[in-house]
């Protein structure tokens, strides 16, 4: 196997505006949009998000009218702080402050507009000594 490309695919009530707080927010751009769906790229993201209405016809029946819940939408960035800063000053809410975990992970997270969890990560491993 060979895989060419990676996507995350999730279904919510508001496919536009998930796609707008992405492209707003997050520098996203909209590849492809269509009633009910929207995909959406950055050059340097190595994934697409794929935004999917509940209750489409061209999804299975048993995925149909499930929300995307239980799942974070993680980015890895440079400048942490400087993105909590500039979200803060865009006036998007801070659902989970700027924590550090001991194993190196230091994280913040938002919530769009249809309750996805969008996590800002970077990491300061522990030295050993």
């Amino acid at each position: 196997m060979k895989i060419t490309s990676s996507a995350v695919s999730l279904t919510v009530e508001d496919v536009a505006a998930s796609s707008a707080f992405l492209t707003a927010h997050f520098g996203f751009r909209e590849e492809m949009a269509a009633d009910g769906f929207a995909s959406l790229s950055r050059d340097d993201a190595g994934m697409n998000v794929i935004f999917l209405r509940r209750g489409l016809p061209s999804l299975p029946a048993d995925q149909r009218d499930v929300h995307a819940t239980g799942l974070i939408l993680a980015f890895v960035v440079d400048d942490l702080e400087g993105e909590l800063a500039r979200l803060r000053a865009e006036g998007v809410e801070i659902t989970m402050p700027l924590t550090d975990e001991e194993w190196g992970e230091r994280a913040f997270q938002v919530r769009d507009p249809n309750g996805v969890i969008v996590q800002l990560v970077d990491w300061n491993a522990p030295t050993a000594g």
